[in-house]
């Protein structure tokens, strides 16, 4: 709790983030509750300290509709995470937390798959939007965990990844699911398949199907993915693919 807009907070925040950098190694940042000071104030600690990557919590609330759910459009609340981006510097090693994604991933799972195309034909997360400056995620140590606060459908999980980890942006693991849940094996084996397959950022994503018991995506032509409990969808797989992972209501080609 202080105040970001007094000289000397600013002068030794800087000063420590600097020693951080160059003295103890770290070379990159996390902004925590990002909307509680000014993007401004973000981008004057960047440009003084300059990391090679930097990422914000920006965590608000979707649009639900009556029903509970979120709504299908979300273009406010990850334009939203666009903005500080752009704010802070859209050239530069700015990004935030694909908070967006993460919601709609979180319904979507639950027999609701047509949720993963938007109403533009992409990707409804900001990850359609602007990929390279999203960081996707299943889970933290805030929404998961011991705190419990927006927790992914548990029996779930590997859905989640098999999403982020096949998909542009940039996918984070949360230390619980790799170390404590015994999805180690899983999670390692979907992250060969996207550093073998060269799947970056601002990879190139197809939606081939999205209904409610089957989502289906290429990604730059050289990998296919499949949440959802629907099996018969071989009439669908390109010619050439085979399956090289697969798990609870998901596989990968």
């Amino acid at each position: 709790d202080i105040d970001h807009l007094n000289p000397r907070v600013q002068k030794e925040l800087v000063e420590w983030l600097n020693w951080l950098r160059t003295d103890v190694g770290f070379d990159g940042w996390r902004f925590d509750f990002a909307k509680g000071y000014s993007a401004d104030v973000a981008k004057m600690y960047v440009d003084r300290s300059e990391p090679s990557f930097a990422v914000a919590e920006i965590w608000t609330s979707l649009a639900y509709g009556g029903d509970g759910k979120p709504n299908l459009n979300q273009d406010p609340h990850r334009q939203e995470l666009v903005n500080w981006v752009n704010k802070v510097g859209g050239s530069g090693p700015a990004t935030t937390f694909d908070f967006t994604t993460k919601g709609i991933l979180n319904v979507a799972v639950e027999g609701e798959l047509w949720r993963l195309r938007g109403t533009d034909g992409k990707a409804p997360g900001m990850i359609g939007w602007w990929p390279a400056k999203a960081v996707t995620f299943v889970d933290n140590h805030d929404t998961g965990s011991t705190q419990h606060m927006w927790p992914f459908p548990s029996d779930r999980v590997m859905q989640g990844y098999a999403y982020i980890l096949t998909h542009p942006g940039t996918p984070c693991i949360f230390y619980d699911h790799f170390f404590d849940w015994g999805l180690k094996e899983e999670i390692d084996r979907l992250v060969s398949i996207r550093t073998r397959q060269g799947i970056h950022s601002e990879s190139k994503l197809q939606i081939m199907e999205a209904d409610a018991d089957l989502y289906l995506a290429e990604i730059d032509g050289k990998v296919i993915v499949k949440l959802g409990p629907r099996y018969d969808v071989g009439h669908l797989i390109p010619e050439g693919f085979k399956v090289v992972a697969h798990g609870n209501d998901y596989a990968v080609w």
